[in-house]
């Protein structure tokens, strides 16, 4: 996606950032910002999870009953998204497709309406925002909708992003800033940096963001892969207004339109490590609750499959900070990498320039759960 910037290996850099999805990308643009001298390292930058993921920004519609820390972090990023994009598509010349037109959440069936009015009840005592619909106010927001929708929850404050144009205009932004793309598989840390096949690249901070990968790295990190199938579907621009999610039967399923008339749908939630198989079960029940929701998809060609590692946690909360003097981690992001990109951004480019991180990434403490003992691990990227 982005060819690798030339560079002499006797070149010394601030930084290294090891992982090109939109939350290493978001840290090396937010620290060149900065002034430090920045270098990204990955065989095929915007290429994983972030290539494949919807782009919500929907902490309140994902909100979950034991998972309030993580909607405190959604919220405070989502706060940030504006500026955030706004500067973003100052300092790279394109847009990335961000909007702000809300989630509206679907009931089908009665349990699933029994399902939505506990989660309403549940936001109203945080303080969030929701109006209940009836399934004729649906159908007014959405008139593609099925005419069995029964009613759901509007979250005006809900948007979401174009991920692929998101990482285009990232690479871009960090290209006019002067940074380096290096378009290799990091190999191991070392204290001196890092080593690639090519050689050893010099870096006085090295930041493991590589997603589900980062245990390669970093053995022990308590990150896994969580499958998930996603489908892109293709039609006319405004078949959708609003970022639609549902439960059919107590299926979840979502669909998110685009600027370009293609609606992103999914996503299955697979332990099943780094199988990469697009299954035809997948396709078929993602296909099918988005039928019953939305029947019009029916007509849309089906443009693309794609499967994508959410990088999981044992409590969902993400991995952010230092681990030891110089080495530092961004992971565990779990299915809010995007979401999250601009708070912990900003919190990773304050530590790497001498800052105190927010108080709000205290249970995100990386060594919550462990504590690697040397800076040099050994592993693949």
């Amino acid at each position: 996606m982005h060819k690798s910037a030339y560079f002499e290996f006797s070149t010394d850099f601030d930084l290294a950032v090891i992982g090109a999805g939109v939350v290493g990308l978001s840290i090396a643009w937010r620290t060149a910002r900065r002034g430090l001298r920045v270098v990204i390292v990955d065989p095929d930058p915007g290429g994983g999870a972030t290539h494949a993921s919807a782009g919500m920004l929907a902490p309140v519609s994902e909100v979950t009953y034991t998972e309030e820390p993580l909607l405190r972090l959604g919220l405070a990023s989502l706060e940030r998204w504006p500026g955030f994009a706004a500067e973003l598509e100052r300092d790279s010349g394109l847009r990335v497709d961000y909007r702000t037109d809300g989630t509206l959440d679907i009931g089908y069936g009665s349990d699933d309406m029994a399902q939505l009015d506990d989660l309403a009840a549940f936001e109203e005592t945080l303080g969030l925002r929701v109006e209940r619909l009836t399934g004729r106010e649906c159908r007014k927001w959405e008139p593609m909708l099925s005419p069995a929708v029964r009613g759901g929850l509007l979250a005006r404050d809900d948007a979401w992003v174009n991920p692929r144009r998101l990482v285009t205009a990232l690479c871009a932004a960090l290209t006019r800033a002067g940074a380096s793309f290096v378009a290799a598989r990091a190999l191991e840390l070392l204290p001196e940096g890092v080593r690639l096949a090519e050689g050893v690249l010099r870096a006085e901070r090295v930041v493991v963001a590589c997603g589900a990968r980062s245990p390669e790295l970093l053995p022990g990190l308590p990150v896994r892969p969580v499958k998930g199938q996603i489908l892109r579907l293709r039609g006319p621009g405004g078949f959708l207004s609003a970022c639609v999610r549902g439960r059919v039967h107590g299926s979840p399923v979502y669909l998110v339109p685009r600027e370009d008339g293609e609606i992103t749908v999914g996503a299955t939630m697979e332990e099943l490590g780094f199988d990469a198989r697009v299954t035809a079960g997948g396709v078929y029940e993602l296909l099918r609750d988005a039928h019953e929701l939305v029947p019009g998809v029916a007509e849309l060609e089906l443009a693309e499959t794609a499967v994508g590692f959410r990088p999981g946690t044992p409590d969902n909360l993400p991995l952010i900070g230092a681990l030891s003097p110089g080495r530092y981690v961004a992971t565990g992001h779990h299915r809010a990498g995007v979401l999250l990109s601009p708070v912990t951004a900003e919190a990773m480019a304050g530590l790497l320039t001498g800052e105190t991180p927010p108080a709000l990434l205290d249970a995100c403490d990386p060594n919550r759960f462990l504590s690697l003992d040397s800076p040099t691990a050994k592993g693949p990227r």
